[in-house]
């Protein structure tokens, strides 16, 4: 078969669930194949006999290849038979494994498909919101606060990015909006849901504190008004100005554990908005 034949050749991935095993499997596959471009076509959510005959239908028009991954061993059978009937090619890419697990072992299947997933939901939902928190660190991408699940704003070194990444592990998505004296916050803080931002506030003497060991790593600049008391007041000062024009919650976090902070967080949003819409934290 020559390149422009193989030009037309469609990969169909039916799928009972959503299909992203199979495909992933087909894409695996074919990558080792480079001078030839195979359309790989994705067709999630075939739970009936009627949607199998459709796939087929449509697979056999195009002069198609069929590959599934159907758990479902009663579709899984009647796909393949349909299969062999209408001479179509097709790869089951699970069904091998499940006739060993069963007839070998006398293991039953629950024939759910999309189990996986279901199951490993809330770990998915922790890389997802993780993802989200380490593109919005330190005010990037503030187009996308409305986003968030939690809001984090105030000056520099007050604690806003390990508290966004603690939050982060338990499935939130958390955006941080740093605050510079004499510069304008981005307008989407003040667009967004007050009830979802607050604002950080911590003693003078310990944000100079923690000011200082980070002055010391790199190597005492010469500018020292990252230190000075009287300019870090103003910050501070600064910092509480906008937390009163957006009406956002101030937490104090002066010599408080991070954990005791995200705890403090998260019972205020679960007081304010339905648990139920919320992530399980179990």
């Amino acid at each position: 078969m020559n390149k422009s034949e193989n030009d037309s050749i469609s990969i169909y991935v039916v799928s009972g669930g959503k299909g992203v095993t199979g495909h992933t499997i087909v894409q695996t596959l074919i990558i080792q194949y480079p001078e030839n471009s195979l359309n790989v076509k994705l067709i999630p959510d075939v739970v009936t006999e009627k949607k199998v005959l459709d796939v087929i239908k449509k697979v056999k028009d195009t002069n198609g290849i069929l590959t599934h991954t159907m758990v479902n061993s009663d579709l899984r059978t009647f796909l393949i038979e349909e299969c062999k009937k209408q001479n179509i090619k097709q790869a089951d890419l699970m069904g091998g494994l499940a006739d060993i697990i069963e007839n070998d072992f006398g293991l039953q299947s629950v024939n759910s498909p999309g189990l996986y997933h279901k199951i490993n939901a809330q770990y998915y939902k922790r890389i997802e919101a993780i993802e989200y928190t380490l593109n919005h660190d330190d005010g990037l991408n503030a187009q996308n606060l409305h986003k968030a699940d939690i809001v984090v704003t105030g000056v520099s070194r007050c604690g806003k990015t390990p508290l966004s990444v603690y939050m982060a592990m338990f499935g939130w998505k958390v955006a941080n909006v740093p605050l510079i004296e004499g510069i304008d916050p981005p307008k989407e803080l003040f667009e967004i849901d007050k009830n979802r931002v607050f604002g950080l506030n911590i003693s003078l003497s310990h944000l100079v504190v923690q000011r200082q060991k980070r002055w010391k790593n790199f190597g005492n600049l010469t500018n020292n008004n990252y230190v000075d008391s009287k300019v870090v007041g103003k910050e501070l000062q600064y910092a509480n100005f906008l937390f009163k024009r957006g009406g956002f919650t101030k937490i104090n976090i002066s010599n408080k554990a991070i954990e005791s902070t995200a705890n403090e967080i998260l019972g205020l949003l679960f007081e304010r908005f339905d648990k139920e819409k919320h992530h399980n934290l179990d």
